[in-house]
């Protein structure tokens, strides 16, 4: 384990945390952050639908930025949690999340065991017993824009979809050459990225250098994302099944890290 030496890209609340993560198991990390969340101005149509979050069967959060604003909205307007939704989140950070809220009023997120994607949790029998309702509805909980499978998959079951999105994604801006600067000065071997995006902002970042670069180990969180970074010309791409720092280390003690 110790010979792996990571670049994270997460966001830099989520960097520094899984760094802490990563050094106590041995594991060396280096921190720059490409992707940020900002908060999207509070509109009475989000207050509309906080307080009226009765009509859903399902909540569906798909990330952490996503859980702790909804979660933050709740709270201001005092609103009342029904009993009826299901809550459902697409990986167990953000079910954790979820859950320091949703426990004391009895309440509990579900997510899929295996895999923090959105193929993962529309398998859950837990979402289909819940839509198996009259007129099921659900919302969305999410940032602006984003993938649009879930609610295409859900509505070509029938099911009516709502989104509630609660911020936007930023890219950082860094002068030329910093990203193979960090790496050459920390003698970092390998790449980790949270999401597609995230890989997105890599690309970018590394410019004329990415041809040289897409030559380290790439960890990814999903097939989806690791197909796409193959295309995109990665040699060596890690599947974590997962963007948990239980499932980078797994992935990590599963792959023997490069020679020096």
């Amino acid at each position: 384990m110790t010979g792996w030496r990571l670049l994270l890209t997460r966001p830099a609340a989520e960097c520094e945390a899984l760094a802490a993560t990563l050094a106590e198991a041995g594991v060396f990390s280096r921190s720059l952050p490409l992707l940020e969340t900002e908060a999207l101005a509070e509109t009475p149509a989000q207050r509309a639908t906080i307080l009226d979050l009765q009509r859903y069967g399902a909540i569906i959060v798909v990330s952490k930025p996503a859980a702790r604003l909804g979660l933050d909205l709740l709270a201001r307007y005092r609103a009342q949690l029904p009993s009826g939704p299901r809550w459902f989140s697409v990986g167990a950070a953000t079910a954790q999340l979820l859950d320091q809220y949703l426990q004391p009023h009895g309440l509990q997120a579900s997510c899929p065991s295996a895999g923090d994607d959105s193929e993962a949790l529309l398998a859950l029998p837990q979402l289909d017993e819940a839509l198996r309702v009259p007129n099921p509805r659900v919302l969305i909980m999410r940032g602006e824009g984003g993938r649009e499978l879930i609610a295409e998959t859900l509505r070509q079951r029938g099911v009516a979809v709502d989104y509630l999105e609660l911020y936007r994604r930023i890219r950082p801006q860094y002068p030329a050459g910093t990203l193979a600067r960090v790496i050459e000065e920390s003698q970092l071997n390998a790449l980790l990225v949270s999401s597609a995006q995230g890989l997105d902002n890599l690309r970018q970042l590394a410019a004329d250098a990415w041809a040289e670069l897409a030559r380290l180990p790439l960890l990814v969180p999903s097939p989806r994302v690791a197909e796409m970074a193959r295309a995109a010309g990665a040699r060596q791409v890690i599947d974590c099944r997962g963007a948990s720092a239980a499932a980078v280390l797994a992935a990590l003690r599963a792959t023997p890290a490069p020679a020096h």
